[in-house]
């Protein structure tokens, strides 16, 4: 049996914890075993740049950071529950991607 994998990354970790809950809602109605969501690690983005614009003056540096968050959520093939999935919203902070295990 084919395993479907849908993966979602997002800065908003709340958008994504309500696609992930959304997409495991519609497994558990249609009576398919969902796995996951599955956290990945977070992934930091750091930059550092500094506040003067010459250069001159003392060193004071900003820091920025953006995270990125990942879940994971295993599905077995099931065509319903994929047309359900492919119908939903997703807003533009979300990024998935969904993949086809044999």
């Amino acid at each position: 049996m084919a395993i479907v994998r849908i993966k979602l990354s997002s800065i908003d970790v709340n958008q994504l914890n309500n696609i992930s809950d959304t997409i495991k809602d519609i497994a558990s109605k249609a009576g398919v075993s969902a796995r996951g969501p599955i956290p990945m690690p977070t992934k930091k983005l750091k930059v550092t740049t500094r506040k003067a614009p010459a250069g001159s003056g003392t060193a004071t540096f900003d820091r920025f950071e953006m995270r990125i968050h990942k879940r994971v959520i295993d599905l077995p093939s099931n065509d319903r529950v994929l047309h359900s999935i492919m119908r939903l919203p997703i807003p533009r902070s979300v990024n998935i991607k969904i993949e086809m295990k044999s």
